[in-house]
Formats: structure tokens, C-alpha cells, sequence
């Protein structure tokens, strides 16, 4: 197989549109359609069953993020207003949390889209993205959008190199017909 397209620049003319994505009122996450992009070639390159398993997974990680977000908004302050109490609340809560995303993450199916989505929850959230910066339930929505547009990417950057199959080398004992002769 040959490609002709060379997949570096189908991958780059894609990466490149990604600005068009982060760089609108939405201000979504460009990045995170990187991280789910690389996800799938993680599992082995672009494929239907892949896709599914990272659109399932990177929004429960996300979910676990999620939650470790909204305690410590609505409950931050239990252990008192100092910034070593609520650190030390914090503390607790993704000790708790984070227990429980890595006993889930003894279900194979789940990884690694969900820890790439735990990660790209934290980094949307707190890098300010989203329609409405610091709605933790918007930076949810957010994430997983973006996330879901990794495998799509994946697909894209194979299927337009436009791979075509070369004919195979004529072999020096193979016996010369009318059509080779002409």
C-alpha cells in the first residue's frame, strides 16, 4: 500500500482545524481532541470497536473528575475556611474518588480512554475552556464533545491519505503473455 496523500499532511491540515474548534465563542478544548486522537492509535489505530469503547470510557473519566470538582464547590470548606483545611479536604475527596476510578479502571474496556478523560476534564475545567468558564457541568459537556471528535480524527487522517494498492513486481520467471509482450 501506498498513500497518496502523505498522512503527515492529512494529519496536520486536520490538526490545524482544530483552531476553528477552540478558537470560537465556545471556546472548547482543541487539545483534547488530540488526546483521544492519540487514544485510538493507543488501541491499536482507527476502528469501530475502538471508537465506541473511547466514546464510552473518556466520559466516565470525565464524570469522576466531575465529581471530585463539585464536592470540593459544595463542600470545600467541611473541614474549615483555612487553605490547609480545604486542602486537606480536597485531599481526601480525590483520595476517595480517585479509589474508585482506579478500581473501575480494573474493567479493561475502560482504559485508557478514561484516564485520558479524567485528565482532559481537569484541564478543561481549570484552563477556563468552555462556553461558560468555571460551570463545572459545562466543561463536562465540553470535554466530552471534543473528546468524542478524537476517533473521527483518527478515521479521517487514515481514510484521506487515500492508500491505493501497487501492483505487485512482475517476477523474472513468470511466462510472458500477448498483453506483456505488446
Amino acid at each position: 500500500m501506498r498513500e497518496r496523500l502523505p498522512h503527515e499532511i492529512v494529519a496536520s491540515v486536520l490538526a490545524g482545524l482544530t483552531a476553528f474548534l477552540g478558537g470560537n465563542a465556545l471556546h472548547l478544548p482543541p487539545w483534547a481532541v488530540f488526546l483521544s486522537w492519540a487514544a485510538v492509535f493507543l488501541l491499536g489505530g482507527p476502528r469501530g470497536d475502538r471508537a465506541v469503547r473511547l466514546w464510552c470510557a473518556m466520559p466516565a473519566g470525565s464524570a469522576f473528575a466531575l465529581v471530585i470538582v463539585l464536592v470540593e464547590q459544595h463542600a470545600g470548606g467541611a473541614f474549615g475556611e483555612g487553605q490547609t483545611a480545604r486542602n486537606a479536604f480536597q485531599a481526601l475527596v480525590i483520595l476517595v474518588v480517585n479509589t474508585a476510578l482506579m478500581y473501575t479502571g480494573r474493567l479493561g474496556v475502560l482504559v485508557p480512554g478514561m484516564f485520558l478523560g479524567f485528565a482532559s476534564y481537569f484541564a478543561t475545567f481549570f484552563g477556563g475552556f468552555g462556553y461558560d468558564p468555571g460551570n463545572p457541568w459545562a466543561a463536562w459537556l465540553c470535554v466530552v464533545a471534543m473528546n468524542a471528535l478524537g476517533p473521527v480524527f483518527a478515521h479521517l487522517s487514515t481514510r484521506l491519505t487515500f492508500p491505493v494498492r501497487e501492483a505487485a513486481p512482475a517476477r523474472a520467471d513468470a511466462p510472458v503473455t500477448g498483453a506483456d509482450a505488446a
